[in-house]
């Protein structure tokens, strides 16, 4: 495909001049990181002596952080935290990063949701996971608390250019919630863009959405194998979410984007030879394709600029984010 790049660098120059709300499963990955000693005389395990516990954004708080590298803070989440100790570390993550909290609801029957990974490593080895522990509230917020956050979103959404809604289906992303959200931004005349893993056909009159290749043919029912394949998946989504584009995330594959009137652009992938680590790469895409689209791009330079960022974060180790300097170098080199 023929791609401008002086179009490219322009979008990518004004994506630090707009504001980003995320809405979602507000999680923390805790990386605790420790050298073997050991086999323990308790039980055949690893006896580790612990170097260093490392909280990361992650889930819906990675899309907010990709936001945050590049809009120079101009981001801020709803959701919910706990109320317990892994919602100040989550909290203070969110500090460090330059992302507000003032719409998060604290609610103390729930986890704050946080994935705690034990990684251990020895001189002459690389640093491998060895056990990871979940804490979440898998059950839908309360009604009290939906309507807290409800009345929050009603505060913020006017004063930012879109709204990302992020689901991983850990109770935050509620019916009343998603569909108050999207009116709310149909109201104010803003965008919203959809990353979900399931149901896709159940957010009405948005923007777009950013499903992957897995999750698009568990949602239409069948395997998208050919091109005709991934067409008429995005042809049924943008018919029952009457959303302006489809953006299907195709891995190894690319992209495939699905505009209104038969559009269809099949976008490669600009780097297969230094894929390290695909940990929240989709929440780059996300990210990175509402900026632009919020900056001025059409659906098609959205989804280019989404995954050159990708190209970038996958080189990296964990949930990685870029910066605007890092896009145009890597725009220059296309």
């Amino acid at each position: 495909m023929n791609i401008d790049k002086e179009k490219l660098a322009k979008y990518i120059r004004r994506l630090s001049d707009v504001k980003i709300l995320v809405v979602g499963d507000l999680a923390m990955d805790e990386m605790v990181y420790g050298d073997v000693e050991r086999i323990s005389r308790e039980a055949p395990v690893l006896i580790l002596q612990h170097t260093q516990t490392k909280p990361i954004l992650g889930g819906a708080s990675n899309a907010a952080h990709n936001v945050a590298t590049l809009n120079d803070g101009k981001v801020a989440v709803a959701g919910v935290f706990g109320d317990d100790y892994q919602a100040n570390q989550l909290n203070q993550a969110f500090v460090d990063a330059g992302i507000s909290t003032q719409y998060v609801i604290r609610d103390k029957s729930r986890k704050t949701i946080t994935k705690t990974r034990i990684l251990g490593s020895i001189t002459t080895s690389i640093t491998q996971q060895i056990v990871r522990i979940d804490r979440q509230t898998n059950a839908p917020l309360s009604s009290e608390t939906e309507d807290l956050l409800i009345k929050n979103l009603e505060k913020a959404i006017p004063e930012y250019d879109a709204v990302i809604l992020s689901n991983y289906h850990i109770g935050t992303l509620t019916d009343k919630v998603i569909d108050k959200t999207i009116e709310l931004v149909n109201k104010y005349g803003k965008k919203v863009i959809v990353d979900a893993q399931r149901d896709l056909g159940r957010y009405k009159n948005i923007t777009s959405m950013t499903p992957n290749l897995p999750d698009t043919q568990k949602s239409v029912g069948f395997e998208l194998k050919t091109e005709d394949d991934l067409k008429k998946a995005g042809d049924m989504l943008l018919s029952q979410t009457n959303a302006e584009a489809i953006l299907i995330t195709c891995g190894a594959d690319g992209m495939f984007v699905t505009e209104r009137n038969n559009k269809y652009t099949k976008i490669p992938v600009f780097n297969k030879s230094e894929v390290f680590d695909v940990t929240g790469a989709g929440d780059t895409v996300t990210a990175v394709y509402t900026l632009a689209l919020s900056a001025g791009a059409d659906p098609v330079y959205a989804a280019i600029i989404g995954n050159v960022a990708a190209s970038i974060v996958v080189r990296q180790w964990g949930c990685a984010t870029t910066t605007v300097d890092n896009l145009l170098s890597a725009v220059e080199k296309l």
